[in-house]
């Protein structure tokens, strides 16, 4: 196929995956960044370890470097600038892809607007978590410039534009936009496993439901994954937050469906069995789903980020709840007791590896 002129904004761990595959499948890919990393990244380069993706499946990696496991792109491959205005109005680019914080969309789509006009932005494929971020894409930019994503791949950063494959899964892409088959094709062309999925509502909620697992619990409680499911209480309240989730789904007509490399339906599923029986599939799937990261929302607060994506993913859940009449206490508690640490409300200590006072606050 025809190469892709991409425009990733950052270089963090989704951006450098998925935007450093499409450059070694042949794409022409330009990062924007802030200006100290765009310093390092033209110095040293993007670097990928793909050793996780099968010899057989590098079919769109060049010949010669099929053997590999460990790439890095150069700024004679690449490119890299710190400025969207250097970038958007000297280059025709196919598409942008959105993998931000979710606690970033409104400042890049502002940066966005002040830049190019709207009319003259090329579509954006959105792969963040959540399910606010392709609406306020739309709400800002016009409907027909968001396509709806999401990535199921594990994915560890060591570094600004260093990242490895802990986990290939795949990448999911909503039908409907003009653009999305070619994409589809693009990234499977990319070893990057894509997958098109006919409702975006169901591909997008469905990841959200995988994200939930584990992910307050454990920055609240600085505890890793697998020992907030070897707490009995703990993991009654991972059921619950899941079965409000799953309600509000259904309140809102939006069903389950498997992702690339991630069975959802069966999680969904195993929330109806019995805890003892759940337990172990569960446990399983949580300690699997981040490779040896812990998850995201530990990773932000214990680095002091001062923001969290908990609103965007438990408080969707709470607001959509709202609306449909489901109730979610869970996932308000778990929503609130995050913000009120990370904003410094309450000490970073408060809850530290003490299951039974969170559990209290019910």
């Amino acid at each position: 196929m025809k190469p892709l002129n991409i425009l990733s904004l950052g270089a963090g761990a989704i951006g450098t995956y998925l935007g450093g595959s499409l450059a070694l499948a042949g794409h022409h890919l330009v990062f924007v960044e802030q200006p100290a990393i765009v310093e390092t990244l033209q110095t040293r380069g993007l670097r990928l370890n793909l050793a996780k993706i099968p010899a057989e499946k590098r079919t769109g990696i060049d010949p010669h470097h099929q053997d590999q496991t460990e790439f890095t792109l150069t700024s004679a491959t690449v490119k890299f600038t710190a400025s969207l205005a250097e970038a958007l109005p000297h280059t025709h680019f196919d598409v942008i892809l959105f993998a931000l914080k979710s606690f970033d969309t409104a400042t890049a789509l502002r940066t966005l607007a002040e830049t190019v006009s709207p009319a003259d932005l090329p579509p954006i494929l959105c792969l963040q978590n959540g399910v606010d971020n392709e609406p306020a894409i739309a709400a800002t930019l016009g409907a027909e410039k968001v396509i709806y994503g999401t990535v199921t791949s594990a994915v560890g950063r060591r570094g600004p534009g260093d990242i490895i494959l802990e986990k290939l899964r795949g990448v999911g892409v909503a039908a409907g936009h003009p653009l999305s088959q070619q994409l589809v094709e693009a990234l499977t062309g990319a070893a990057l496993n894509a997958q098109l999925f006919p409702v975006a509502a169901d591909m997008k909620w469905s990841k959200m439901l995988t994200n939930l697992l584990a992910n307050p619990t454990s920055a609240i409680l600085d505890m890793t994954a697998a020992e907030v499911f070897a707490h009995p209480g703990l993991y009654r309240l991972e059921i619950e937050q899941l079965r409000e989730c799953l309600a509000v789904m259904k309140a809102q007509g939006i069903d389950t469906v498997d992702l690339p490399g991630t069975p959802v339906r069966a999680l969904a599923l195993a929330t109806r069995l019995p805890l003892w029986l759940s337990k172990p599939l569960l446990s399983k799937a949580a300690g699997a789903g981040r490779g040896a990261k812990m998850p995201s929302f530990h990773i932000d607060l214990h680095a002091g980020r001062k923001q969290s994506e908990v609103s965007y993913l438990h408080g969707a859940v709470v607001r959509a709840g709202e609306k449909v009449g489901v109730p979610t206490p869970v996932n308000k508690l778990l929503t609130e007791t995050l913000l009120a640490l990370t904003e410094g409300k309450i000490q970073l200590e408060a809850y530290a590896h003490q299951p039974e006072k969170l559990l209290a606050l019910r």
